[in-house]
């Protein structure tokens, strides 16, 4: 498939499944065979946010997931660091630079060491720019098991501005999905009522347009608030616009 081609296909995806199988497939053409892709809205000068809160799209083993994102070590990972303090591109081999230099530090060298066990070794991490202080986003391409970080900077040198290219505008199709996290997902009728208040609709209004009671409206917004996990309906009208789950719901 050519550039062209698949950056167009990229553009016309309506769903993150879609999206997310068809990139794995394309950067398992360069020798790219997992990914793992991340982004937050709710970045702080001393935090990413609440890990819950994270946009993740992966197709690692469980094992590696659990170990990297589930047991916290994401936050000691030496390209992620890489990554919150700089946008572009950069080679696994800055890891191995530092670690044969023995420049991590116990908590770093210990992600390090995860990594090479679970065979991640060789690849590229790539930081998308930001528009805000607030957001961050970065994809993480594995290389195949039999791919040292030599070869992988070899197929970079020769394809590394189309790959860096089809990932970012990956990245900005994703940007406009909707993301469902795991038991964060909204109902027809709680974006629906979401979508109300956020036009300034009352209880009392929003209970006449859908033909429901005013009680039944609160419970939807209750039900709501706890599915996005947070405290206020104004939180949660924010909250789901940023991740695109609030929108004009079609009967």
């Amino acid at each position: 498939m050519t550039l062209s081609n698949y950056l167009h296909r990229l553009t016309q995806f309506k769903t993150m499944e879609e999206l997310w199988h068809a990139h794995v497939n394309q950067m398992g053409r360069y020798g790219f065979d997992r990914l793992i892709y991340g982004y937050t809205l709710f970045k702080t000068a001393t935090s990413l946010g609440d890990p819950d809160d994270f946009v993740i799209l992966s197709n690692h083993s469980p094992e590696y997931l659990n170990g990297f994102l589930a047991e916290g070590l994401y936050a000691d990972a030496p390209m992620l660091d890489w990554a919150l303090t700089n946008e572009g591109f950069a080679s696994w081999r800055r890891a191995h630079d530092m670690a044969r230099a023995g420049q991590l530090d116990p908590k770093t060298q210990a992600v390090y060491d995860f990594n090479q066990r679970m065979g991640v070794k060789a690849g590229y991490t790539i930081s998308f720019n930001s528009a805000t202080q607030r957001f961050k986003g970065a994809i993480a391409l594995t290389a195949r098991r039999d791919l040292t970080q030599d070869a992988v900077d070899e197929i970079w040198e020769a394809h590394g501005q189309d790959i860096l290219l089809m990932n970012n505008v990956a990245h900005l199709k994703i940007l406009t999905l909707p993301y469902h996290a795991p038991n964060r997902g909204l109902t027809k009728r709680q974006r629906e009522v979401l979508q109300w208040v956020g036009d300034g609709k009352t209880t009392q209004d929003i209970a006449i347009l859908m033909g429901l009671t005013p009680a039944t409206i609160e419970k939807h917004l209750r039900l709501a608030r706890e599915s996005l996990c947070v405290e206020t309906t104004a939180q949660a009208v924010l909250k789901a616009a940023l991740h695109n789950q609030m929108y004009a719901v079609v009967t």
